[in-house]
């Protein structure tokens, strides 16, 4: 029962980051942002969707125990993505558009780092899982997100310049 509410919870959280992504889509492509990315784009959305389905294969397959002090490191790392998005408000995206004339943010956590959403990403990959012990699925898809953002981050700071 707690594995079923917390995939629900961690499903309805990735889609409401999808929404305010495409809001805040809709905003800067009005804005004449222009799109980068596109060809490694679909592949970032089959790792996430498939890292949700192979949390529930290996949870109904092999079981997992649950584990609060994880679950208490996931509630924190939620609290900085909050933070992470609130400081780029608008800007913050799925997606790297690139508005004419803007530059790079540097308030709340991107003051002390470039890419904190993406070292939040690094980690709920690795934590999400292990709330309910589910080292497979935490190893995989560590290894395979590092791929992912190694393409990504390249990208991004090419078009930023940064």
């Amino acid at each position: 029962m707690y594995f079923i509410l917390f995939i629900s919870f961690v499903i309805l959280q990735r889609l409401l980051e999808l929404v305010i992504a495409r809001r805040n889509e809709s905003w800067a492509r009005a804005q004449g942002a222009e799109e980068f990315g596109k060809a490694h784009y679909p592949f970032i959305v089959a790792l996430h969707t498939a890292f949700i389905i192979s949390m529930i294969a290996e949870y109904f397959y092999l079981g997992g125990e649950f584990s609060l002090l994880m679950l208490i490191i996931f509630l924190l790392l939620i609290s900085l993505k909050i933070w992470t998005i609130g400081s780029l408000g608008k800007y913050w995206n799925t997606k790297i558009l690139r508005i004419p004339n803007s530059v790079f943010v540097r308030k709340g956590p991107y003051k002390m780092f470039k890419h904190p959403n993406y070292f939040i990403v690094i980690c709920e990959i690795i934590v999400i899982p292990l709330v309910f012990h589910l080292y497979a699925t935490a190893i995989v898809f560590t290894l395979l997100n590092a791929v992912m953002l190694t393409v990504r981050i390249r990208e991004e700071e090419r078009v930023w310049g940064v």
